[in-house]
């Protein structure tokens, strides 16, 4: 198995009848899927998406993928593919289109009603493809076919990219539901062909890689959430992701066998299920859903709100009704469904969200204690029987973290894939697939983008750590002023703490260390601000260090009369 180096440098030119795959994003982690195919001079991308921030990064709304390594080349994109409509492969898209808006968008038709609707609130109108399984389509010199695959939201599909250097298959996200919701197979007649015809490299989903066996059916949960209807005494309320289609519905059936009316909360949820409801993919009885303003007027027993915030977002509905923040108050009795898997970092988040909902005294359901969920991936019973179909020539694990990435490469290799024909990659590592054989060749730059409210990649770690020093040991003013041509302190030097646990009163001791370090600078001659900042610095640190044991962030200010 061939695997990225700390070393790697900048990629060769691609060679003349070459095919070159990079991913972005989505290597090493589980979010901001993305990948860019070049071959002949022109670029195809697969997936744009974001990555939700963790504890760690303070502050921060989403994090993009890196576009800097085709800033220059905008021009040369064919287009973009999208997969499936989750937001971990679709929320970049409006960050890259605001740098070119006339890229097409090539994807089912619901993955490009829920973008097309993303991008309405950016103000862009895009240029694109609506496609289905079965379809084959040639995009500049990419000849690409879209097969159905089975996932957790409807329409989801994969991509054959045929070219002369070979044919690439991408998987997106996919798992082998036999008896799916909405009777839509991964369609493995189609993926045999494929393979009777060679599949030169296949980029394959890993993100469950690690778990043995198959995944259970999504209909197995249908019985779970009427045992919890049944049982639930006054309102009932489920976080859920905002695109997933086929939970929601499961929600609908049930409320509607027991008698409930259900509430839309948040607007990307609200939007969502209107467009899958338009659409014809969510299946809505007359009267069953009403607006959220109306539910005073029913009894809490014939309430079901449907709100996002499942993975601990702290701005998600769930989240601010765990906090108390906002305008539905959970009481006793009241249900909550957590309906959705943990994504890996989201941990500490959601179990202080379900700490938070029970203490108001709610009845949390989640995938701990019940089976409110199953996986929209597939497990490595699932994979190995893919693999056997496909036969790949090459294999690229993706859309993992490196235990899942691993794994995957492991399965691949259980079932023929020789050891140096499978290539892990992260992030930024160039693959080119040459005469047959795909081998890592360099690395461009690819790493987190942060958007901070209406700012796009301004922020980056400097300022995060700075945020994480402000938030885990405060901060410490020191204000002084010195006499320009003598360089004595003629005030000062003030000190305030925020955040510190130090009270004000207790400077009283490092002020006279302070005087007599500027005042035997001064005498040195030396009066530069600069400076005589850095000696504050250094000498009220090492006192709080050597008094506290803390290493609060130390803002001093020099001013000059």
């Amino acid at each position: 198995m061939s695997h990225p180096h700390p070393e790697l440098g900048p990629p060769p030119p691609l060679p003349e009848g070459g095919l070159r795959v990079t991913p972005l994003g989505g290597l090493g982690e589980i979010g901001r899927n993305m990948t860019v195919f070049e071959y002949g001079g022109r670029l195809l991308i697969v997936d744009c998406g974001v990555l939700f921030p963790e504890e760690e990064q303070p502050g921060i709304d989403l994090i993009l993928p890196d576009f800097s390594s085709i800033r220059d080349r905008l021009d040369d994109i064919e287009g973009i593919v999208l997969t499936h409509g989750h937001e971990d492969h679709i929320g970049g898209v409006p960050f890259l289109l605001r740098e070119k808006p006339d890229i097409p968008l090539i994807g089912s038709k619901l993955t490009l009603a829920l973008i097309e609707a993303k991008l309405q609130e950016h103000r862009i109108r895009p240029y694109t493809l609506q496609v289905a399984e079965g379809q084959r389509e040639r995009i500049g010199p990419f000849d690409c076919e879209f097969v159905a695959v089975n996932h957790s939201i409807p329409d989801a599909l994969a991509v054959a990219i045929r070219t002369p250097a070979g044919m690439v298959v991408h998987t997106g996200d996919f798992k082998m539901d036999q008896l799916p919701l909405d009777n839509r197979l991964t369609d493995l007649h189609a993926f045999a062909r494929l393979s009777e015809e060679g599949i030169d490299l296949l980029l394959s989903d890993s993100t469950n890689a690690e778990v043995p066996g198959f995944v259970p059916p999504e209909r197995d949960i249908s019985n779970v959430l009427r045992q919890v209807f049944a049982g639930a005494r006054k309102r009932i309320i489920v976080a859920s992701f905002a695109s997933h289609v086929h939970r929601i519905q499961q929600i609908l059936d049930a409320a509607h066998e027991y008698g409930r009316r259900v509430a839309f909360v948040g607007r990307s949820m609200v939007r969502n299920m209107g467009i899958a409801r338009d659409l014809g993919y969510l299946k809505v009885p007359p009267g069953l859903v009403v607006d959220v303003k109306t539910l005073d007027d029913l009894p809490d027993s014939e309430v079901v709100l449907v709100c996002t915030g499942s993975q601990g977002e702290p701005m998600a509905a769930l989240s601010r009704m765990a906090n108390r923040d906002h305008q539905i108050r959970i009481v006793e009795g009241d249900t909550v469904i957590l309906a959705s898997s943990l994504i890996p970092g989201n941990e500490n988040a959601v179990y202080r969200v379900i700490n938070g909902l029970t203490r108001w005294g709610a009845n949390v359901v989640h995938k701990g204690n019940a089976k409110v969920h199953v996986s929209g991936h597939a497990s490595a019973g699932e994979l190995l029987y893919f693999y056997n179909i496909c036969r790949p020539k090459n294999l690229m694990p993706v859309h993992g973290e490196w235990r899942h990435l691993r794994s995957n490469a492991e399965l691949g290799a259980l079932t023929g894939v020789p050891h140096d024909r499978i290539v892990i990659a992260e992030d930024g590592v160039v693959v080119d697939l040459v005469q047959g054989k795909a081998k890592i060749v360099g690395k461009v730059q690819a790493g987190y983008v942060y958007v901070d409210g209406l700012s796009v990649g301004d922020v980056g770690e400097p300022a995060l750590k700075d945020r994480k020093i402000l938030g885990d040991e405060g901060i410490i003013s020191v204000f002084v002023v010195m006499d320009a041509s003598t360089g004595k302190i003629t005030g000062g030097p003030h000190i305030q703490a925020r955040g510190s646990g130090i009270e004000d009163s207790a400077f009283g001791d490092v002020i006279p260390r302070i005087t007599e370090t500027l005042e035997r600078t001064a005498q040195d001659g030396i009066v530069d601000p600069h400076q005589l900042q850095q000696l504050i610095r250094r000498t009220l640190g090492k006192w709080v260090s050597d008094t506290y044991r803390r290493r609060p962030m130390i803002l001093p200010v020099v001013v000059e009369v």
